[in-house]
């Protein structure tokens, strides 16, 4: 029998998640920067443990392992995502775009926000999908490089497309086929992420920042700058910035942009590594710039007008969360449904109006619009296409890559 040997999980990433308890999507600001969200608890000896003993695999990285699809007579999907994620009414109890979803179809969607990390969720549900049971889950949403090592192994199911024919018609180019899942054959993007340059006016003083180069560079900024503890934002903009592709580099241009970046530490000119928390230091001034994720921009410049943000000529670096139908889901074509549906133009605004997140669904803006004007014009949320042109997705990495890539980004960060 073939036997598999869950990734391992190296000194170093274990400090990344660590980090991320605090400071990771869990903690990304969704509607309010005050709203609180839980937080994960990883069970370290528990991923130790499995990743000492072989698991039979639950499938292969062909497709995945089916059920008996109960959907024709379960009128439910079992909907696995993150805290503050999704629009909620005026009484915090209600999500309207699920209840309006449930009024058309009949199929009643059992929300939980039980996602507060990637490491963490997959120890939660790797022992399952190892051992072929279910999960319990119908649809999950992972981080692409999460979804990327779900397909590898075989633990998601691959979708039928005749079930998605929103999805498939209305996907932006700009998510239309990762590396990892080529035409989107296992997944759809919930919402994208985008990795920008941000700024406080007024603690510029005067100095103009366009690139990552002004961050790491200008002597003004000197102990006022922050980057991102998320390797690959802060390496992926930097090795734009170097004139060198994130989705085609190679161990030589990693540790060029490792060495670039300690310099830049070694003198003096990055304050601090940062998870969210750095929109408290960006508000107040104590950054001047900083790599940063839009959607913490476009709430910050609502209650501050000296935040800006720039799109470097070098490009900016883009992610996914995504949906994934698990491994022996009861309720597969019903959670297609719900896929597809967030394809439809007008739930599709309503989600992009509540969380200010990149809406992965085209030609959406007259729908915006309708709900908030300033929303549909706000590039962050709905690129134009020559913001599109230039995003840019970190390639797929090996387990081997990945441990030793996260352990060269944790020295330098001081994990």
């Amino acid at each position: 029998m073939e036997q598999y040997e869950p990734d391992r999980l190296s000194p170093a990433e274990l400090a990344a998640v660590r980090r991320s308890f605090p400071n990771g999507r869990a903690a990304m600001t969704r509607r309010s920067l005050l709203r609180a969200s839980a937080g994960g608890t990883l069970t370290l000896g528990g991923l130790g443990a499995l990743a000492g003993c072989g698991i039979p695999a639950a499938g292969k990285s062909q497709g995945g392992v089916s059920a008996d699809d109960h959907s024709a007579k379960e009128k439910v999907v079992n909907f696995s995502n993150w805290p503050e994620y999704i629009d909620v009414d005026d009484s915090g109890k209600h999500h309207p775009t699920l209840d309006a979803f449930r009024k058309r179809t009949g199929i009643t969607v059992k929300y939980t926000e039980d996602i507060n990390d990637n490491d963490e969720f997959f120890g939660k549900i790797q022992p399952q999908l190892a051992a072929g049971q279910d999960t319990g889950r119908d649809l999950i949403v992972l981080t692409d490089w999460l979804a990327a090592r779900m397909i590898r192994l075989g633990y998601v199911q691959k979708l039928d497309a005749s079930n998605l024919p929103h999805a498939f018609a209305n996907l932006s180019d700009q998510f239309r086929s990762p590396d990892w899942d080529p035409g989107r054959a296992y997944s759809y993007p919930w919402q994208g992420i985008s990795t920008v340059v941000a700024y406080n006016k007024k603690a510029l003083d005067g100095v103009e920042v366009k690139s990552v180069s002004d961050l790491l560079d200008v002597p003004a900024l000197k102990g006022r700058v922050g980057l991102l503890t998320e390797m690959r934002d802060t390496v992926g903009m930097t090795m734009l910035d170097m004139g060198k592709d994130p989705a085609k580099f190679t161990d030589d241009d990693y540790d060029a942009v490792i060495a670039r970046l300690q310099k830049a530490v070694d003198k003096g000119q990055i304050r601090r590594f940062t998870g969210n928390d750095y929109t408290s230091d960006l508000s107040k001034g104590d950054l001047a710039a900083c790599v940063a994720w839009a959607g913490d921009v476009v709430q910050l410049q609502a209650d501050n007008p000296d935040v800006g943000y720039v799109v470097p000529d070098s490009g900016y670096m883009t992610s996914t969360d995504n949906m994934l139908i698990p491994n022996k889901a009861r309720h597969k074509t019903n959670a297609e449904r719900l896929i597809d549906y967030y394809y439809e133009p007008e739930p599709a605004a309503e989600l992009a109006a509540y969380i200010n997140y990149v809406s992965p669904v085209a030609d959406v803006k007259p729908y915006l619009a309708k709900i908030d004007k300033s929303a549909a014009d706000n590039p962050l949320i709905l690129p134009d296409k020559a913001m599109q042109a230039k995003s840019h997705a970190f390639r797929s990495l090996s387990s081997k890559e990945e441990t030793a890539y996260q352990a060269k980004f944790a020295k330098l960060t001081g994990a």
